[in-house]
């Protein structure tokens, strides 16, 4: 098992942290901040044209080849960089299920656009009654002939209201159990009955719950076979599971580090200077290596051809509670100014410290919530019954 990088890797990183550095400018990202929406048009499509969309892909998907370090790095440096990427990465995520189990007629209709920023794709997973219960879905899907009538709603459907499509859960046999009655579709979102209402979080961005009144789509919508959904959405849920939040440990580190080297205590002294000042950023400084570590561990079992399927929600539990401790240490430390909202002009690094830890919070619920997380690891990692 091995951590570093080799050289080719770090200088890929340097130059993903290059392009970034360039076109998210502070301007850029308060626009997009204001707006809720983490999504960019003009970035996503920059990501694609300097080939940092889907690196790992192979190059007749529209891919470079390149291996899971090169990958992970790009993760990293976006995340880092606060860049907006969601609706990307939901794209992506649904574009790899596509290319494994959809239909040569999907494939052919959805991977070129996909890989090229031309199309987006959100998840309409989560339920407004089943919180993390996902299995528990009740958004039905009624065959009539070679058609599907959905019915239902989802919430925390998050870019639905400016993506093409949304990859779907619904119920398709509702007396089977709940694992064994589920299918996934990929529904397009100018489709008749379907609407989408804002609901904001507490960071600030924006989601929505999302119905469909008699949404009619076409078999050839279908990803996977009939009441295997459960199976299907595993693998978005495996790669969403491994993921790994340190790097916004990274950046909030980088801050409270620039703060207290530019920043004076009351006696005129450095706040660096201060043992307290330096024992809360020593910790800060831990988490982030320990998140750092735990995430690359899954890193090296995918490349060995291992599942992470305990490790991922190891790296995710940890980095995120990680993140809620460690923005609310630095909170603490700064004092009341760190209380100054998001690119406030006299707020100390520019709000960042209030933005994060609002932010932080949520981490802990997106993509599965600390609790399911731990459930996992009981199950898969030590064998523990249900």
């Amino acid at each position: 098992m091995h951590f570093q990088l080799d050289t080719n890797t770090e200088a890929y990183r340097d130059a993903v942290r290059d392009h970034l550095g360039k076109v998210l400018t502070p301007e850029s990202q308060e626009r997009i901040y204001r707006s809720g929406v983490s999504h960019d048009d003009d970035f996503a499509k920059g990501l694609v044209d300097e080939g940092y969309f889907a690196p790992s892909w192979l190059a007749e998907f529209g891919g470079q080849n390149r291996n899971v370090w090169d990958e992970q790095v790009l993760r990293e440096e976006l995340m880092r960089a606060d860049a907006p990427m969601y609706l990307s990465e939901t794209t992506r995520m649904v574009a790899s299920i596509i290319r494994a189990v959809g239909t040569p007629e999907m494939k052919d209709r959805i991977l070129g656009g996909a890989m090229k920023g031309d199309i987006t794709i959100a998840l309409g997973f989560t339920e407004p009654e089943c919180g993390s219960d996902v299995a528990a879905a009740t958004t039905k899907a009624v065959r009539e002939g070679d058609q599907w009538v959905i019915n239902g709603s989802k919430m925390f459907t998050t870019n639905g209201h400016i993506a093409d499509y949304v990859f779907l859960l619904a119920r398709t046999s509702p007396d089977k159990p709940k694992h064994k009655g589920l299918t996934m579709f990929l529904v397009p979102l100018d489709s008749d009955g379907f609407e989408a209402q804002a609901v904001w979080t507490l960071s600030g961005e924006r989601t929505n719950v999302t119905f469909y009144r008699d949404v009619r789509v076409s078999d050839e919508w279908r990803v996977g076979d009939v009441d295997a959904g459960w199976q299907v959405m595993g693998l978005s849920l495996q790669d969403e599971h491994a993921s790994g939040w340190g790097p916004h440990i990274s950046r909030l580190l980088q801050h409270v580090e620039q703060w207290a080297a530019t920043t004076r205590a009351d006696d005129g002294s450095p706040q660096l200077s201060k043992t307290d000042v330096r024992r809360r950023i020593a910790r800060v400084a831990m988490e982030d290596e320990v998140s750092r570590l735990l995430l690359r561990r899954c890193v090296w079992m995918i490349e060995t051809g291992q599942i992470p399927a305990a490790e991922g929600p190891m790296s995710k539990v940890f980095s995120t509670e990680a993140l809620v401790r460690a923005s609310q240490d630095v909170v603490e430390l700064v004092g009341p100014d760190a209380a100054r909202s998001y690119f406030e002009p006299t707020a100390p690094e520019q709000g960042c410290f209030e933005h994060l830890m609002r932010f932080a919070l949520g981490t802990t619920i997106y993509a599965g919530t600390s609790e399911v997380q731990r459930s996992i690891i009981a199950q898969r990692g030590l064998g523990l019954p249900r």
